[in-house]
């Protein structure tokens, strides 16, 4: 669980990264969830978009998303949102305690 300090250091880092991952009509298949585990193990925080033709909406996806890849959701604004999950293998991000 993120603490508010380290919920908006996240936020911060994140304006900085670039959208990754789309998610279309097709929702939340296997391969946009396989690219954006293989995302979150390189870079930690990703940034994801819900297209105007897919079914979901950007809270229905972060928090879909959230759960089935074990990460935290970071926040949602409009159709984007970013996900954090901790690589225990080779951390890049140092969070406030």
């Amino acid at each position: 669980m993120l603490t508010s300090k380290q919920r908006s250091q996240l936020k911060a880092l994140a304006t900085k990264e670039d959208t990754i991952v789309h998610i279309g009509k097709g929702g939340l298949s296997d391969n946009i969830l396989k690219q954006a585990e293989d995302a979150l193990k390189a870079r930690e925080i990703i940034k994801c978009k819900v297209l105007e033709n897919s079914i979901l909406s950007a809270k229905d996806a972060c928090s879909s998303m959230a759960e089935a890849l074990n990460a935290e959701a970071v926040q949602v604004i409009g159709t984007k949102f970013v996900l954090y999950k901790r690589n225990e293998e080779q951390p890049k991000i140092v969070l406030e305690k």
